[in-house]
């Protein structure tokens, strides 16, 4: 894949007409999945490994690399596309890292899940950061010729790739409206680091914490909260609250 984003352009029909792809983020990630699945099976091959699919579009996780000589041995894979903040660069949208619901709460379910949770050895995400081009509506809508093919104009360019435990990039809070999902940092060089919320403390709490999201519930100001934070989470526990790592969560932070 060209890290500068320039080789996906459209779709084609069979009357050879390219429709430009928009800059709607669903549709930009399918394309760039399945531009890279390619280069995913040549590794998961490489290394001695077979890679199954979830079993349907919301299960998680995307891609399960199972060894061909212990079968056993299992790790879930997410990939995860994200843009640039315009306004922000060293910043992302962030992304969901899958549910904190019933699979991830219950490591023996089956419910959403391709494996139970506790059958994998590690859960990682593969992650890509992008930038938008700056298109007119006319662009986006245009139908070309596949002669015209490398006119199209590109709708996203300067690729930034990288792999990470999911533990290590989220963030304390939801990552989607009311539906029960992690969300992850926002921060672009923290991503790459791995500096998320639960850095310092480790991927035990990282679990508790989330088990636990939106169900303990707090006394503040002599009313009854439900917990939200780490930083709460970790006075409720009695623990060091320094193994708290906010800085990540604010666009702006130093």
């Amino acid at each position: 894949m060209d890290p500068n984003g320039q080789t996906v352009r459209g779709f084609i029909d069979i009357f050879q007409n390219v429709y430009a792809i928009s800059s709607d983020t669903k549709i930009v990630s399918k394309a760039l999945e399945l531009h890279l699945f390619p280069h995913l099976l040549a590794f998961a091959n490489g290394i001695g490994y077979d890679i199954e699919l979830a079993a349907y579009q919301n299960w998680y996780p995307d891609l399960t690399f199972i060894s061909r000589t212990n079968p056993q041995i299992k790790f879930a894979v997410d990939l995860k596309t994200t843009y640039r903040d315009e306004t922000y660069p060293d910043f992302c949208q962030g992304f969901t890292l899958g549910s904190h619901g019933e699979y991830f709460v219950n490591r023996t379910s089956s419910k959403n899940v391709q494996y139970p949770y506790d059958e994998y050895s590690g859960h990682f995400c593969l992650g890509i950061i992008y930038s938008r081009a700056v298109l007119n509506k006319t662009d986006e809508t245009r139908v070309y010729s596949i002669k015209d093919l490398k006119s199209i104009p590109a709708v996203i360019k300067d690729f930034l790739f990288f792999a990470e435990e999911k533990w290590k990039i989220a963030s304390d809070k939801g990552g989607s409206g009311n539906t029960a999902n992690i969300g992850s940092i926002q921060k672009i060089n923290d991503l790459l680091n791995g500096n998320g919320v639960f850095a310092k403390a480790g991927e035990e709490l990282f679990d508790d914490y989330w088990a636990n999201y939106g169900k303990i519930e707090l006394l503040a100001n002599g009313k009854r909260k439900k917990l939200s934070s780490f930083e709460e989470y970790l006075r409720y526990r009695g623990l060091p609250t320094d193994l708290n790592n906010p800085r990540a969560l604010k666009r702006g932070a130093k």
